[in-house]
């Protein structure tokens, strides 16, 4: 079943880390916020009426197909041209100096390495977001729907928590995707997604 420890998983902090040359706790813990946050960019797109999620869904299939998690993901092969793209169709246009500016001072940590990350962690998220609405398509039908199980699944879970009070997921996500007045991360959103606060 696809979740967030499952996707946390497929993302190699260490690698990332050590190419960005950033400490490993600073980039994880920015990894556990952006994660979230990039989740919840992209099941906007893909629930509002408002917005053809067409290429964004063609671009998670692609991904999902690309092999970019087969046998462990290699920094080295990920696109971050291609990310910062994508960033840029999730975010309304944002391009990723301005998502990384709106969510520097979250705790997602200082923009440099926000802008840094963005580029490296969309793709891999579109992959897993692939590759699980791929396996479970046979019983799916639309891949809109698919999807949007997918996405569900994963944030459903996550706003369970596992325990954890320090872990700021079910907060964030209430926020982001639930409404909620106030947050930062929820405001920051609805501001990059042209959405209400």
């Amino acid at each position: 079943m696809p979740g967030l420890d499952d996707l946390y998983s497929q993302i190699p902090v260490a690698d990332i880390a050590s190419r960005l040359g950033a400490p490993e706790g600073e980039v994880n813990q920015a990894i556990q916020t952006l994660v979230p946050t990039l989740l919840g960019g992209i099941q906007h797109n893909v629930a509002s009426a408002d917005i053809d999620s067409s290429s964004l869904e063609s671009a998670i299939a692609t991904e999902g197909g690309s092999g970019l998690l087969d046998g462990g993901v290699n920094v080295d092969q990920v696109d971050t041209g291609q990310g910062e793209q994508l960033i840029s169709r999730i975010f309304g246009g944002n391009d990723t100096n301005q998502v990384a500016s709106a969510l520097s001072g979250s705790s997602a940590g200082g923009g440099d390495l926000i802008k840094k990350l963005l580029p490296i962690l969309i793709p891999i998220v579109l992959a897993y977001l692939g590759k699980q609405a791929a396996g479970g398509s046979t019983q799916a039908g639309a891949s809109g729907g698919g999807l949007g199980d997918v996405l569900g699944s994963i944030l459903g879970g996550a706003s369970g928590g596992s325990g954890g009070g320090d872990n700021p997921l079910g907060s964030i996500l209430g926020n982001v995707l639930g409404g909620k007045q106030g947050g930062a991360i929820g405001d920051i959103l609805g501001g990059l997604l042209g959405g209400k606060k």
